[in-house]
């Protein structure tokens, strides 16, 4: 059986809490902080729980933002089900859900070309009359979870950024 990291605030925790729908776009610093390590946690318990292949959940997930919302919607979507206000058949619907989501996830990891030892920038189409985005180009995944604290602490010092901004124009 999967046991949680200590850092995890855990399935009861996270059960106490009502579920809701999460959006990425709208999350200040703190709870985005909060955010990414409960889906990092969910997301390892998903894996090994469920002995999924990196084809669907590749270790470097969390650079990709198709992946992210994908599999953030799915925990959403798992807290909802398993909440102790559901209804006893929720999980059956989160189960015959996760089968679709699996689907989505294996098209995802194919566009996105992350890997198990290797990942990239998601290549972005440029439509007619916009500029070209240099994304970099492929590198090899040697510290998963180093790079998730990474990615985590870029993240969130963007948002806290932002929130300085909005502070300082609302004080102005």
């Amino acid at each position: 059986m999967y046991e949680p990291d200590d850092d995890y605030r855990g399935v009861t925790d996270l059960l106490e809490r009502p579920p809701e729908s999460l959006n990425w776009n709208l999350l200040g610093s703190e709870d985005a902080d909060r955010e990414w390590r409960d889906l990092d946690a969910w997301v390892t318990w998903l894996k090994v729980t469920f002995g999924l292949p990196p084809s669907i959940v590749p270790p470097y997930w969390h650079r990709h933002d198709e992946l992210v919302w994908e599999l953030s919607a799915l925990h959403s979507h798992w807290l909802s089900c398993y909440h102790e206000t559901a209804s006893p058949s929720a999980p059956i619907a989160w189960m015959r859900d996760f089968a679709d989501a699996r689907n989505r996830l294996r098209d995802w990891v194919a566009i996105c070309g992350t890997r198990l030892d290797r990942d990239r920038p998601t290549r972005q189409t440029v439509w007619p009359g916009e500029k070209g985005v240099e994304l970099g180009g492929e590198i090899s995944i040697a510290d998963r979870r180093r790079d998730f604290e990474e990615v985590v602490r870029a993240d969130v010092l963007r948002r806290k950024a932002a929130e300085a901004v909005a502070r300082r124009s609302v004080l102005a």
